[in-house]
């Protein structure tokens, strides 16, 4: 007897014979009873007056709680979980005020709570009531239920609780503590009110809203948001964009806008500028093409044709072997080399528009590509040692016998990341994913004039599309110098570092120099004529090529010194 006066922890779980407790036991501390499907109510635990811990997980046939629980003053932790017969709770279970932990997850046929008593209950902290069906009780008995949380919570879970947009409150002051809400599988469409109002907020979760549509306004999370499984989710904004958060995502098929990340939209809605730049055009007769969406699963959606702001970058995939647009620099080659030119005083540049015709790929060996993204460019300016790299999250894939074409625009406005005389080296690369095979891709260095661009509306204001090249991308920083302007993981950093490497441009634009044309290579020395001194420091295979190149050039500016400088240098879309 004296032994079991000592007693501080005692587990009866899976007792199914069990139909009543044990008798007094003062030092008792832990009970639990899980499990014991026969026992149908509780003892008087005045028995137990220094009981801290009660568990009574899955006692299916519990249907009361004696009264005397609220007498328990060092209870901190109780757990009724799946006690599906439960149907009240005990009025003065607001005395327990040394209780931190309440989980009644499971309690399906719960249909009262002491609402006004559970205010009381100041030192709660966690609250776990899923699988209730409180908006079955109506939609006024939810909102009081829900506006009686005790302000001390720090942790809410309302998993399954039929919650839908009429039930929650807009106004849920008395939750300015909550660090943690799960509000996994409720009917909710929009990101509830009350929620852009938390301040603290670590975890907030929607797994499997498969009804919600969007998350406007969402606050600052510090830790982690999950919307794994949110199939109808379209869009993501932000009340404090440059402070985000991981967002654990999947089966996401339909978000086509997340706010600093990226927004796809029908090519007939992008910006009349953009569509100029890029000198697109009968775009209602352009076919559907087959894109692949991130966070989802599923095969390539057959759309119309998009268009994606993603980073600083704006891309377009389409069907065809004919590209818009004028490209100086055309290759067969996986890289172009190219001398930055002098522009006209009035003109600045505006940034690079680049192209890739690609198809599909009959080889299976790709075990040294890299797989965060099955087509990606990669653009560095050799003289200043900088690069970026871009892996589009949404991408065409191109039918049997079908060529696909990639039109991008890299925004690079900032007036120190391409120069004259700078040499720029612009790659594309292939992963395994969906196997491509590039038959042919080109750059252009666009300008445009200083006055046209300070006056005109274009997609510098859009707030889909915010970043600069040369701006802030210390998110997207892998290595010094080096920015990854896609979506990747520490899985892999050792991809990251194979598209970082330097000597896979510099062998195959040694090869290129040997086949391409000789205009090719002579067509981006001559606008390096008419740069600084430093244009001219470039080197050149064999004396008898440089002699010749120098003559050509001289030639050139001797007849330009005749005539007015009115026209733009080589390798340069003029806009005005």
């Amino acid at each position: 007897m004296c032994m079991l006066k000592s007693l501080e922890t005692l587990i009866l779980s899976s007792c199914s014979n069990l139909d009543e407790f044990p008798q007094f036991l003062p030092s008792l501390k832990i009970l639990d009873v899980s499990h014991s499907h026969v026992l149908n109510e509780t003892i008087d635990f005045s028995l137990f007056p220094n009981l801290e811990e009660l568990i009574l997980i899955d006692c299916t046939s519990l249907k009361n709680v004696h009264e005397s629980i609220g007498n328990l003053e060092r209870l901190v932790y109780l757990n009724m979980k799946d006690c599906k017969n439960l149907r009240m709770l005990p009025k003065n279970i607001c005395m327990l005020k040394s209780l931190e932990t309440l989980i009644l997850s499971g309690c399906s046929n719960l249909d009262e709570f002491p609402v006004e008593m559970m205010k009381k209950m100041e030192s709660l902290k966690v609250l776990e009531t899923d699988g209730i069906p409180i908006s079955e009780l109506g939609p006024e008995r939810s909102s009081t239920i829900l506006s009686s949380f005790p302000c001390s919570l720090v942790e809410l879970s309302l998993k399954g609780c039929n919650l839908s947009d009429d039930v929650i409150p807009p106004d849920l002051s008395n939750l300015s503590h909550l660090r943690r809400l799960h509000l996994d599988n409720n009917p909710i469409c929009s990101l509830p009110g009350f929620i852009k109002g938390l301040r603290r907020i670590d975890e907030l979760s929607f797994w499997c809203c498969d009804r919600l549509e969007s998350l406007v306004g969402l606050p600052e999370v510090h830790k982690w948001i999950s919307i794994i499984g949110c199939i109808s989710l379209k869009k993501i904004t932000f009340h404090s964009p440059e402070r985000l958060c991981p967002i654990h995502l999947g089966y996401n098929r339909n978000l086509v806008e997340w706010e600093c990340n990226y927004k796809i939209e029908p090519i007939d809605r992008v910006d009349v500028e953009m569509i100029k730049l890029l000198s697109l055009c009968n775009l209602e007769s352009m076919p559907a093409v087959r894109m692949r969406y991130p966070h989802s699963h599923r095969d390539p959606k057959e759309v119309p044709v998009q268009g994606l702001y993603q980073r600083a970058i704006f891309s377009t995939f389409f069907v065809g072997n004919e590209v818009p647009g004028r490209f100086s620099y055309i290759s067969t080659k996986s890289s172009i080399t190219f001398i930055v030119p002098l522009l006209l005083a009035s003109h600045r540049i505006r940034g690079l528009n680049i192209f890739a015709t690609y198809a599909k790929e009959n080889s299976n060996n790709y075990s040294t590509r890299p797989s965060i993204g099955p087509i990606m460019i990669k653009v560095r300016n050799k003289s200043k040692g900088q690069k970026w790299i871009y892996a589009p999250e949404f991408y065409g894939i191109p039918g049997d016998g079908e060529n696909m074409i990639w039109l991008s625009h890299w925004k690079m406005e900032n007036k120190t990341i391409l120069q004259c005389g700078d040499e720029v080296v612009v790659s594309v690369i292939t992963g395994p994913r969906d196997l491509f095979w590039v038959k042919e891709f080109g750059v252009e260095l666009v300008q445009e004039h200083q006055d046209k661009i300070s006056t005109q509306h274009n997609t510098k204001s859009d707030p889909n599309y915010p970043l600069v090249i040369g701006g802030d991308l210390k998110t997207w920083k892998c290595r010094p110098g080096i920015y990854f302007l896609g979506r990747w993981t520490r899985e892999d950093t050792d991809d990251i570092d194979i598209l970082t490497m330097d000597s896979d441009e510099e062998d195959t634009n040694k090869e290129g120099q040997e086949d391409e044309p000789d205009y090719t290579i002579a067509k981006m020395r001559a606008a390096s004529n008419n740069c600084s001194l430093r244009g001219w420091k470039v080197r050149l295979t064999a004396v008898g090529f440089f002699f010749t190149l120098a003559l050509v050039g001289w030639s050139s500016i001797s007849q330009k010194k005749k005539r007015h400088s009115s026209t733009s240098p080589p390798g340069v879309c003029n806009l005005t």
